[in-house]
């Protein structure tokens, strides 16, 4: 495994692909529990990339973890992937207290065959079948919006994606 709990792939981006298998992640939270895509089969997944010294991330997470609680019952997991150093831990805590998913440090710029994390907030979708449903390097508003979450992850819960 990769640092920050990824398993070893390539680091290019550029071979994801809408419909396709979604390159594998390993969540390694906080509270020290292992959550990986491939268990969440089934579900409907959100691999969400933030740091605490970005403001359109700390926008955006209260709008996820708020839709996150509202349809965990409907089978929706998110994961989120802090980009913050070791050393900045405490404050990483502090907003993982305010939110409804689980969050683990990332460990490195890199994230597996989702490439270099350059850019944030950045998110990808994987479907119940584990296949990836939205990339969000295609999104030219990648902070996730009520609106955004309705178009992209409202039709993965009804099965109608």
């Amino acid at each position: 495994m990769a640092a920050g709990g990824l398993l070893a792939q390539p680091a290019r981006a550029d071979a994801l692909r809408l419909g396709q298998p979604a390159p594998p992640l390993v969540l390694h939270t906080l509270d020290g529990r292992d959550i990986a895509t491939r268990d969440l089969l089934g579900q409907v997944v959100i691999a969400t990339f933030w740091a605490t010294w970005c403001g359109p991330c700390r926008e955006e997470l209260p709008i996820l973890s708020a839709y996150a609680k509202r349809h965990a019952a409907q089978g929706l997991q998110v994961l989120g992937f802090s980009l913050d150093a070791p050393a900045d831990l405490p404050k990483v805590r502090d907003v993982a207290a305010t939110l409804s998913f689980p969050i683990g440090l990332l460990g490195s710029a890199y994230a597996g065959a989702y490439g270099r994390v350059w850019r944030i907030p950045v998110s990808f979708t994987i479907d119940r079948a584990g296949k990836l449903a939205d990339n969000g390097w295609d999104d030219e508003q990648p902070a996730w919006s009520e609106a955004r979450l309705r178009r992209v992850v409202a039709p993965l819960l009804a099965g109608k994606a």
